[in-house]
């Protein structure tokens, strides 16, 4: 069942969601911003394979407070706010349509299980323009996250215990 305002707000009330204000809730979501952290794609990397096989990540460099992404430039990116959800609950992220009307894309790995805690949302982040480089801002508002409630996953089956992600207080690339 997806989660309306009132049940939203008791989410931010019981520290489920924390770091956002309670303007930021509409009927069926939550508005999130950037936070400061950012992983920009490192362009001095000649032929770099990456074996997703055995989990390796693309070569970054770090920027903090805003990054220019020229045209069909990657970046990972994290909200401020951070997330603590209980075994009933799941979200999922949902870039904002005036991003994507200038031609940012998040590259849909937006899915948040229960039990998964202590950690902002780490975003996949594209400039799909031609012509266009795009500035990213901490604080600027980038989507929305919206929480669904289910029937309690088992401790040892959640997020919680079973994710690479946990606790990650800013943008995180991939982990082996």
């Amino acid at each position: 069942m997806l989660l309306s305002y009132l049940e939203l707000c008791e989410l931010i009330e019981q520290g489920v969601i924390k770091g956002v204000e309670e303007h930021e809730v509409q009927a069926a979501s939550i508005d999130l911003k950037l936070g400061a952290g950012f992983k920009v794609e490192a362009s001095n990397v000649s032929s770099h394979i990456v074996d997703l096989s055995e989990r390796q990540s693309i070569a970054f460099y770090e920027a903090q407070g805003a990054v220019i992404l020229a045209p069909q430039e990657f970046v990972l990116a994290h909200t401020e706010a951070t997330f603590n959800l209980p075994l009933d609950i799941s979200a999922a992220f949902c870039l904002k349509s005036s991003m994507a009307r200038n031609g940012l894309e998040h590259l849909n790995a937006c899915w948040a299980d229960a039990g998964w805690n202590g950690s902002t949302l780490t975003m996949e982040l594209k400039n799909m323009t031609r012509f266009h480089t795009l500035m990213l801002r901490a604080g600027m508002y980038i989507g929305q996250m919206k929480f669904f409630r289910h029937v309690a996953v088992p401790e040892e089956f959640s997020y919680r215990v079973r994710g690479r992600y946990n606790g990650d207080a800013s943008v995180s690339a991939i982990k082996p």
